[in-house]
């Protein structure tokens, strides 16, 4: 089968072996892979090996084969992958053995994919190939920041820094459907634009003074995945005991911030990093209740996943950069 593996270092379109369904494991032949900010980072991770890798962690298909004992799985099934491994139930923290999908194991970025039955759900009926296989990772993990860690409740003001990632674009819509007013920030006048059609209440630019801006505004939460760029700007705007989420750090890891004025001001901060199935389950029941879309920036066909790569690397996306893998 093709698939797009890294390889001595480098990325490749490579002929790959089959994979088969062992006991309590489930073929499924995709049609769809989203690419995610997480699978950039991997060639660097990889590293030289020469044992080729198959990446990407998001994926929705058709299940072709399952392996003994599966029960609950039928061939024939629509499903979306589940790309949270070995984490079943809503926890403070995720267990020793979760993973990725996507490394170490082989990853969605290939005509088929092999992972245990319970890695995977139901299809949205409603939704297109494109945006089911999109939407595991990027919308579990901005359900967790916003439901399990911010709390966020109806009358609330929520500020995303950063407007076109995929997770803010679902912590957008997740946050009105909450009943939640939204204030978003890009450098991109296009990408505010954007936010505003997806329900945006505010956007702003990047570059501006955020105190001023905002001068009129009670910030109840900030969700924030850019990191040092972004951080004392942020608590600068929050209101005091108001709670501040970190999911990611497209910029610099470390932060320096003024402890005193932290605690005084008696901010809640919380990591988050992806989710449960629990929690995989609860949005996939949330986007259905509300009728919810991904939002697909361009969909690639796996032949060109280069270029998907070179799209993602470049931040003009709004949305999710998807392969297609099959009709």
């Amino acid at each position: 089968m093709k698939a797009f593996v890294i390889e001595s270092g480098e990325l490749k379109l490579k002929d790959m072996e089959e994979p088969k369904a062992g006991a309590g494991e489930v073929v499924v032949s995709l049609r769809t892979a989203g690419l995610n900010r997480r699978d950039l980072g991997l060639v660097r991770r990889h590293g030289n090996h020469p044992e080729a890798l198959i990446i990407g962690s998001d994926g929705a298909g058709i299940v072709e084969s399952v392996g003994e004992g599966v029960s609950d799985v039928s061939v024939g099934d629509e499903v979306i992958v589940n790309p949270a491994l070995r984490w079943y139930d809503n926890s403070d923290a995720p267990p020793e053995e979760f993973d990725i999908l996507g490394m170490p194991d082989h990853g969605t970025f290939a005509e088929k994919v092999v992972v245990a039955a319970e890695q995977v759900e139901p299809k949205p009926g409603y939704l297109s190939w494109e945006e089911a296989g999109s939407l595991a990772l990027a919308a579990l993990t901005g359900y967790r920041a916003l439901f399990t860690k911010g709390e966020v409740k109806k009358g609330d003001t929520v500020f995303i820094p950063g407007a076109g990632g995929g997770v803010a674009t679902y912590l957008i819509q997740f946050a009105k459907n909450a009943g939640a007013k939204v204030i978003v920030t890009s450098r991109s006048e296009e990408k505010l634009a954007h936010a505003k059609r997806l329900g945006a209440d505010i956007a702003i630019d990047t570059a501006s003074d955020w105190k001023t801006e905002l001068s009129g505004e009670t910030i109840d939460l900030v969700i924030d995945s850019v990191g040092r760029a972004t951080f004392n700007r942020s608590l600068e705007v929050l209101k005091k005991g108001g709670r501040i989420v970190i999911f990611g750090a497209t910029t610099e890891d470390n932060v320096d911030f003024n402890l005193r004025q932290f605690f005084y001001g008696q901010y809640q901060l919380f990591g988050s990093t992806m989710g449960s199935r629990e929690e995989l389950r609860d949005m996939l029941a949330h986007i259905e209740q509300h009728g919810t879309h991904s939002l697909v920036d361009k969909v690639f066909p796996l032949e060109d996943a280069q270029a998907a790569f070179d799209r993602l690397s470049e931040g003009s996306q709004f949305g999710k950069v998807v392969l297609r893998i099959s009709e």
